[in-house]
C-alpha cells in the first residue's frame, strides 16, 4: 500500500499543475513568482456551448505568498475558449480571456484545522499546492453564460433563419394574419384573371 501512496506522490510532483512550496518555509513574508504554461487535462465549461478546450495551453503567472496559516496563492489564468454563439450559432474561436484566481492552502497543523470545516480551506500536501483545480473552478465561473460572437450580434431572423448580419436593413417577411388568410388566397387569384 506505501509503494502505491509514493507513485501517486511521485505523479502529482510531475504535474506541471503541481507547485511544490518548500522553498518558501514556514516564515510568513517570504513570496515567489512561478510563470508556466501548462495544458488542459478536460476540457472546462460546457462543451459545444462555451468551454476551454481539452489540450489547450493555459498561462500562469502566480504569486506565493507565505503566510501565517499557510500559502496563499493569486494570480491569473490566460486561457483560450471556443464555443458557438447562443445568437447566430457562429463558432467562437481564438479568443482568450484572463482568469482572476486567490486561494490559501493551509498547513496540515495550522489553525484553520480547528476552525474551518475539512472542504472549506485547501490543504498543502507534502508542501506541494495543486492549481488545477483552483483554475478549472476560477475559470468555469468566468465563462460567459451567454456567449457571442460580438457584443453587438442581432442574431437569426426568426422567419427564415439567416443571420441578421447578412440580410440587411430592408430584410423583410410578409405575414398575413392565419384568419385570413383564405381571403388574401381568394382575391389575389381574382386580381390575377
Amino acid at each position: 500500500m506505501l509503494g502505491s501512496v509514493e507513485f501517486v506522490m511521485s505523479e502529482q510532483r510531475r504535474s506541471p499543475w503541481v507547485v511544490d512550496t518548500r522553498e518558501l518555509g514556514r516564515r510568513p513574508g517570504l513570496s515567489r513568482d512561478v510563470h508556466r504554461v501548462v495544458h488542459t487535462r478536460e476540457a472546462l465549461g460546457v462543451e459545444g456551448v462555451i468551454a476551454v478546450p481539452k489540450g489547450a495551453e493555459v498561462e500562469l503567472d502566480v504569486l506565493l505568498e507565505s503566510v501565517v496559516e499557510g500559502v496563499l496563492v493569486s494570480g491569473t489564468a490566460l486561457v483560450p475558449v471556443e464555443g458557438e454563439c447562443s445568437r447566430c450559432l457562429d463558432l467562437i474561436s481564438g479568443e482568450e480571456i484572463e482568469v482572476p484566481f486567490t486561494e490559501l492552502f493551509a498547513y496540515p497543523d495550522s489553525a484553520t484545522e480547528q476552525t474551518t470545516d475539512e472542504d472549506e480551506v485547501a490543504r498543502l500536501v507534502d508542501d506541494l499546492v495543486d492549481l488545477g483545480p483552483v483554475v478549472r473552478d476560477a475559470a468555469v465561473l468566468a465563462l460567459p453564460s451567454v456567449p457571442l460572437c460580438t457584443p453587438d450580434c442581432a442574431g437569426l431572423c426568426p422567419e427564415c433563419g439567416a443571420k441578421w448580419a447578412d440580410l440587411g436593413p430592408d430584410h423583410r417577411h410578409e405575414t398575413i394574419d392565419p384568419r385570413w388568410a383564405a381571403l388574401t388566397e381568394r382575391f389575389s387569384t381574382d386580381r390575377d384573371e
